[in-house]
């Protein structure tokens, strides 16, 4: 089958004007990848709503309730940086399934991406940094209960450390976290990963691809996990608003295409999801995003995987 594409309609909810977060940018992803002839709207797979059943396995049920019912203090808002609204909480639920969905098909097909996802802020009981429901920690806490895989790795490449994601998962042997990020950046108190690698203002694409490199190298012989979590944020690029590196378009694509590839090769299936981008031009940064959607189809058919 083509490469497994995971969207809802729900991605995009309205939204204020000029608000900080891109929320456009979902439904401008599907838009660039089906006019661009990489998918069409009929192949995108809808996910459904995530299970509060499974939310609660990474979050406080009194959060889940509280947040999905709009009760939510102001200071917790002022935390999250969004308003609360149904669509918006709707939306956030369905984010969360839609990683789901990409795990279990990255796991049938051996490659699945997200066109939303990465929520690493999202801490067990609070919201941080544009993050409410933390997908990535549902995901492994949901295949490793379930005896879907034995051994999660999650490969973190977004700009910002993945706090949440390690605290949740801090007591959690088999799931492993890896955080890839500028070192002097968001948040400013930062959580401790299994493996944190923080990266010096500006660092290039040279630089920044050598690390990956090496990193994948030691840890995926290390743990031989039975399928990595890849959060592909392009907050690394030289054009974001919040990133302080200076990957090009080219250092992303080799970056996407080098974890994806490496992945593959030890016989480890990998999902995608988009993390963090952010940039006043939207449909620039949704152009950058799709290069994870770009570079996975490249490599999938490498390995043969879309046919």
């Amino acid at each position: 089958m083509p490469l497994p594409l995971v969207y809802h309609d729900d991605y995009s909810p309205p939204f204020p004007d000029n608000h900080r977060f891109p929320m456009e940018k979902f439904r401008l992803l599907r838009d660039h990848l089906v006019d661009s002839g990489l998918t069409s709207d009929a192949d995108l797979l809808r996910p459904e709503l995530c299970p509060v059943d499974i939310l609660a396995l990474a979050h406080d049920r009194g959060y889940i309730e509280r947040y999905c019912d709009g009760d939510m203090s102001r200071e917790e808002l002022r935390r999250l940086g969004l308003p609360w609204s149904e669509a918006l909480a709707r939306r956030t639920v369905r984010a969360v399934g839609g990683s789901l969905l990409s795990a279990e098909l990255a796991l049938r097909h051996g490659l699945a991406c997200h066109l939303a996802g990465g929520t690493h802020h999202a801490h067990h009981d609070h919201a941080s940094g544009f993050c409410i429901f933390n997908d990535l920690a549902v995901i492994s806490l949901y295949l490793l209960e379930s005896g879907m895989a034995q051994r999660v790795l999650i490969f973190d490449c977004d700009v910002h450390q993945g706090d949440g994601t390690a605290r949740i998962l801090e007591n959690v042997p088999d799931a492993i976290t890896v955080s890839l990020h500028c070192e002097k950046n968001f948040p400013a108190r930062k959580a401790h990963s299994d493996w944190d690698i923080p990266l010096p203002l500006h660092l290039g694409d040279a630089e920044y691809l050598k690390v990956v490199e090496e990193a994948l190298d030691y840890l995926l012989p290390l743990y031989q996990p039975d399928i990595v979590l890849y959060d592909a944020g392009v907050d690394v690029h030289k054009d974001d608003a919040l990133g302080y590196l200076q990957l090009t378009d080219a250092g992303l694509a080799a970056r996407d295409e080098h974890v994806i590839r490496r992945c593959l090769r030890a016989g480890i299936p990998v999902v995608g999801v988009i993390g963090g981008g952010y940039d006043k031009d939207r449909h620039a940064l949704a152009r950058r995003h799709g290069i994870l959607h770009y570079s996975a189809a490249k490599v999938a058919r490498e390995f043969q995987l879309d046919r």
